[in-house]
């Protein structure tokens, strides 16, 4: 599946400044991101058209709390345990729903999200990431594409989550840092200009314009 422009944008940009390294990959872009996750894509979630496909809600929410689940323990190698996070979110507004919607979805919603590595020898935690993806932290919006999976809420994949602080798209964490826009934008000339991800179609724009692709998408 392609990668979503933005990610390989932002890439670009955070290894400009010497916060991570990429491997460059046949098509253009940054396919792998070093200390940035691994793929692991629920479902299709580029487009617009992915969104109101595969999910069941669109919303632009921001998380209130989290907590460590999922605490995996190991007898050996330099990592002692790893977990995730179990992230609550609050409902700032809702862009879109299927007609039919398979659940509901509440003022308030958790999502499992990458959470910590915890090394044996000094017990330092190391923050865990996904892949071309935001983090999904405390303090900052996101806008993001839900879908039940296996009794909770997920994000649908990597591009089904975009930084949207200040309701502004690519805009706020990603990969653990804060980006501007500008930032973004910037590191888009490292991009192919043949992606049609839902992100790049939103670099810079509101709530409106998230509303317009989806219903477009939705009616095509």
């Amino acid at each position: 599946m392609p990668r979503r422009l933005s990610a390989r944008a932002v890439a670009a940009v955070l290894a400009a400044v010497g916060i991570v390294a990429g491997v460059l990959v046949g098509r253009p872009g940054l396919e792998t991101v070093v200390g940035c996750g691994t793929s692991g894509d629920l479902y299709p979630s580029e487009t617009a058209r992915d969104w109101v496909t595969y999910a069941d809600h669109v919303v632009v929410a921001s998380p209130t709390a989290e907590r460590e689940t999922n605490r995996r323990t190991y007898a050996r190698g330099p990592v002692a345990y790893a977990t995730d996070r179990l992230v609550t979110f609050r409902t700032d507004s809702r862009l879109w729903s299927r007609s039919s919607p398979r659940h509901t979805l509440d003022a308030s919603f958790d999502v499992v999200a990458p959470g910590w590595e915890v090394y044996r020898s000094s017990g330092t935690r190391v923050a865990e990431m996904a892949t071309d993806a935001p983090r999904l932290q405390v303090g900052h919006t996101y806008l993001l594409a839900l879908r039940r999976h296996e009794g909770g809420w997920a994000v649908l994949g990597e591009g089904g989550a975009v930084p949207f602080d200040d309701h502004t798209g690519d805009q706020g964490e990603w990969c653990g840092r804060v980006l501007s826009k500008e930032d973004v934008a910037e590191g888009e000339r490292f991009s192919r200009r043949a992606d049609h991800s839902l992100e790049k179609a939103l670099l810079g724009q509101g709530e409106q314009a998230a509303r317009d692709a989806l219903n477009r998408a939705a009616r095509g």
